[in-house]
Order: C-alpha cells, then structure tokens, then sequence
C-alpha cells in the first residue's frame, strides 16, 4: 500500500479551509467582506478546529463577524465534509501575517537607514 503524503489531519485542514472559504464568500456580512481565511489547525481528536483569518480592515468586527457565523458554517461543514464528528470552530486572528507585516516594516526601515548612513 502506498504511503499518503499528508497525515490525515494535514489533508483534513485543507478540506476544511477550502470549504469555510467558499462558504465565507456566500455570507453577506459587509464586516466580512475583506477577511481571508488562511489555515486551519485540526485537533488530532477532531473535535475542535482553529480557523486562521486576517481582516483588512477591522479585525475585532470580522472576529464578531465569525463568532456569530459559526454555528452555520459549521453546519455546513457537516454536511460537506465527511467526518465522525464536526469540529467545532473557534476564529482566530493570523499571527503569521501581523509578525511578516513587522518583519518587512523592520527590513524597509534598516534599509532607509542604511541609504541615510552612505548619504553622511
């Protein structure tokens, strides 16, 4: 039998994300209109799972947003994906993209300090 590439959970997390994604697209709540939603972390129990986001504008909006969406796309999750349990959702904001964020905001400033110092 040939080995799987992905642990189980790993193509779980994928699943999951690409119908979340296209779900979130269906929902019409303007706090949601620019949230992208950008992994998903899947307990090895498969009860509960993360659902990374960024929001390009109001994150605490799109967080509310989520919360009380939950319930349904949960529910369509369920009934999308074929699994023992449907794991329960909890949104969370990416901390991935907010520390890049920093991490180019860093390299653009010491590379503006480094013209200011060849200009002295």
């Amino acid at each position: 039998m040939a080995q799987r590439r992905y642990p189980r959970t790993a193509r779980l997390d994928e699943v999951i994300l690409e119908v979340l994604a296209d779900e979130l697209e269906r929902l019409d709540d303007p706090r949601l209109d620019l949230v992208t939603l950008t992994g998903v972390d899947v307990s090895s129990e498969l009860s509960h799972a993360t659902v990374w986001f960024v929001a390009r504008h109001d994150e605490a909006a799109a967080s509310v947003a989520l919360a009380a969406a939950a319930p349904r796309l949960r529910g369509i999750l369920g009934r999308s994906v074929r699994m023992k349990q449907t794991p329960r959702l909890d949104f969370r904001p990416d901390p991935a993209i907010v520390a890049g964020a920093r991490v180019e905001e860093l390299l653009r400033e010491g590379g503006r300090r480094h013209d200011v110092m060849e200009d002295e």
